[in-house]
């Protein structure tokens, strides 16, 4: 686990990262070391005589004097106050390039308490790594960073201190989504992901915390009638779960109540409705939304947030053979609808619909959101890096958008068109699992509606392309899996606890 510390005073680190931006568009450059005072016409011919150009992403080492080495990272168009996220992404890709060193001092342009936050948030997100599976090769991994210091003149204030403190605890949250979809399914069931989140409650202080977890096996949820999670999982020898955490605060009023809903496929063959095998691959990273949620009730509880959560995570694997639900089989949900299951492989509404309505039964919740790998078509319209959006609720929606704007999660608001519900009629039963496939996100949004009280707040966020990164690294973001949502989840807890 990575230390994170402030700092007022000398640099005490052999390394010091500090920004660089373009100050022109005719390649004037700008070095933005924060508080502290660099020689900066020193370095400056350095920097352009290896072609620097202050781009986000870039990163350029140099030996130096006061340190044995400084490392600049790319901030963009030089500017006097530089957006949170700018900060996040550059502090993030620093701690990538650094791997392999003990510790290493972070100086940049940060005004006030939220700027702090996202550079240490940021350096702490671009320091991961995930060796667990190594072998022979693991002593090769260069390991992350052991501590990391933010130097700035407001160290000494609260404000700054709880920024940092929240930041590390974002850090050791969204690493643990990480590990659990970078785990292979050979060693990730819905049995072992549930004993993985138990440990991670047990190490977060347990009851002592305000957390309480429970697990219904294959033969409960069975008996109880989750016939959307029993059908997705009876294809597999691993048995389907749906797991609970419950969090209350100890030791203040309960300002809000929020139900965290997941989707956790395991992994996904698409079942008798095969995938095709490239890129099969990574439908271990199906199970990131319940990952998400977990992670964030769990991070609220250690950040002591007056906000109640009730996380559930609906755990299945979707897998073929002769027990695997059928093409034009109807099961019936929990709660009592029917629904003609058309495509095995559009499970995870499935799965998804039982877990809304268990939630719902939940007193007094002032909103309900689901977080879901939910489909390809995300994917086509919104790229690898945007989430979806969609909702019961605007004035929800726009809060949702507002905080994943100072988080720097980029999701965008998409529509239900009551037009497309027709198509998911069904001959047989209450509705299929699948319509219209022009507009297939917006139709599987209008699927999990109907699980959805009236009058209950709820947001739908489709996580399909940036859940899990199979391109290069960026920024703070590793390849595989990202850990995306769950800052914008705990900023919205911590949001409402200020209300």
């Amino acid at each position: 686990m990575t230390t994170i510390r402030l700092s007022d005073g000398i640099v005490k680190d052999d390394i010091l990262v500090v920004g660089l931006a373009a100050k022109s568009a005719k390649g004037a450059l700008q070095i933005e070391s924060g508080d502290l005072v660099i020689d900066a016409k020193s370095l400056m011919q350095t920097l352009s005589d290896l072609g620097a150009t202050g781009k986000a992403d870039e990163i350029i080492k140099l030996p130096h004097t006061s340190t044995r080495l400084i490392v600049f990272t790319g901030l963009g168009k030089a500017s006097k106050i530089y957006d949170n996220e700018v900060l996040r992404r550059a502090a993030g890709a620093a701690s990538r390039a650094l791997a392999g060193h003990s510790s290493a001092t972070f100086s940049m342009p940060g005004i006030n308490s939220q700027a702090i936050g996202a550079i240490a948030e940021g350096a702490t997100l671009g320091n991961y790594l995930f060796d667990t599976f190594r072998g022979s090769t693991k002593s090769a991994q260069k390991a992350p960073l052991k501590t990391i210091t933010v130097h700035s003149e407001l160290a000494s204030q609260n404000a700054v201190k709880d920024s940092v403190k929240a930041a590390e605890v974002i850090g050791t949250y969204t690493n643990l989504v990480r590990d659990l979809i970078n785990t292979p399914p050979s060693h990730l069931t819905p049995d072992s992901f549930c004993t993985m989140i138990s440990a991670a409650v047990k190490s977060a202080g347990g009851a002592s915390a305000g957390l309480k977890i429970s697990v219904f096996n294959e033969s409960q949820l069975k008996s109880k009638g989750f016939g959307g999670i029993t059908a997705v999982g009876q294809g597999s020898i691993n048995p389907p779960r749906l797991l609970n955490i419950s969090y209350s605060p100890k030791s203040a009023k309960v300002k809000k109540k929020y139900a965290f809903v997941g989707k956790g496929i395991t992994f996904d063959t698409g079942g008798l409705a095969l995938k095709p095998a490239l890129g099969m691959e990574a439908m271990k990273s199906d199970m990131s939304g319940a990952a998400a949620v977990c992670a964030a009730a769990i991070a609220i509880a250690i950040l002591k947030l007056p906000i109640a959560i009730e996380a559930w995570a609906p755990l299945a694997e979707n897998m073929p053979s002769d027990t695997a639900t059928r093409p034009s089989d109807v099961i019936t949900m929990y709660g009592g609808k029917t629904v003609e299951v058309l495509n095995p492989d559009a499970e995870g509404r499935l799965v998804l619909g039982d877990a809304l309505v268990k939630a719902q039964e939940a007193k007094d919740l002032d909103g309900i959101i689901d977080v879901a790998t939910l489909t390809g078509a995300q994917v086509v319209a919104l790229g690898t890096r945007t989430s979806a959006v969609m909702t019961n609720n605007n004035e929800f929606s726009s809060l949702f958008l507002k905080l994943a704007g100072i988080t720097g999660e980029s999701f965008w608001p998409m529509p239900l068109p009551i037009e497309l519900r027709a198509s998911l009629d069904s001959p047989v039963a209450d509705m299929a699992n699948i319509g219209e496939r022009m507009g297939g996100m917006l139709v599987a949004g209008l699927f999990l509606k109907e699980f959805i009280s009236d009058d209950l707040p709820w947001l739908h966020l489709d996580i399909a392309g940036p859940a899990y990164n199979e391109g290069q690294p960026h920024g703070y973001t590793p390849v595989g899996g990202t850990g995306v949502a769950l800052r914008t989840l705990v900023e919205l807890a911590q949001s409402q606890s200020k209300d």
